[in-house]
């Protein structure tokens, strides 16, 4: 049995394990038991009754968090030269194309968010095997392949995430950092799972958000009631 740390054990003892909470309650929980040293990222877990396997099924999506991430961003925009400008005013922290793409070739990837307009897909569809491993593959589905730079630059350095559940029927995404109000926790968290309610694969059976767990960086995960989601 792996032994328990003093920390996780301060962190389990400040709330019941078997029960379930609101959300609101599970992110005030969240920052009591968080002990880290740097400023954790807050991030939800939700099991969904699809299967993934299933194309008729696959639940993916973009939301914008209403009180952001708390991340810095670093978005990338490939862009011809005559969106060069837009991307630069909107705040893109990497503006360019060829000199770019050869930088990434070259295995490159220090950014969080690529960006790009439809007639350049072609040139960047090559880079796939060094971006589509790191998620940062330009997707017109995710808002990143688009002729409003400016807008999808904005958007992604403001709060906007994109979402997808994986292999085992579950979609994790950062809502926050433990230095946010609870409420602002609560209220990002509710925002996706809010968005991913309306994704329901009209094929999907049975109960369709099984759980929800709300946890930080190295903290023990909390449950959060999911009947108020089903119905």
């Amino acid at each position: 049995m792996a032994k328990v740390s003093k920390k996780r054990k301060v962190a389990l003892s400040l709330f019941d394990q078997s029960k379930s909470y609101s959300l609101a309650e599970a992110s005030k929980i969240v920052k009591e038991i968080t002990s880290t040293k740097f400023d954790s990222s807050v991030d939800v877990a939700i099991r969904l009754g699809v299967d993934p396997k299933k194309a008729n099924q696959m639940v993916r999506g973009v939301v914008s968090l209403p009180h952001g991430t708390g991340k810095t961003v670093r978005v990338l925009a490939l862009v011809p030269p005559e969106k060069e400008a837009e991307a630069k005013a909107a705040g893109a922290d990497f503006v360019g194309l060829d000199e770019y793409i050869e930088k990434i070739k070259g295995g490159w990837t220090d950014v969080d968010v690529i960006i790009t307009v439809p007639q350049v897909m072609g040139k960047i569809g090559a880079l796939g095997r060094v971006l589509g491993p790191r998620g940062l593959m330009p997707n017109p589905k995710t808002g990143t392949v688009t002729m409003e730079i400016g807008k999808a630059v904005t958007d992604s350095k403001g709060g906007k995430i994109d979402f997808k559940v994986d292999k085992a029927g579950i979609i994790h995404a950062a809502v926050g950092k433990v230095s946010f109000d609870a409420a602002k926790i609560a209220e990002n968290a509710n925002e996706l799972i809010q968005a991913i309610m309306k994704l329901k694969p009209s094929s999907a059976k049975g109960t369709y958000v099984r759980s929800v767990a709300l946890s930080s960086t190295m903290s023990p995960g909390i449950s959060v009631e999911s009947k108020v989601y089903n119905g």
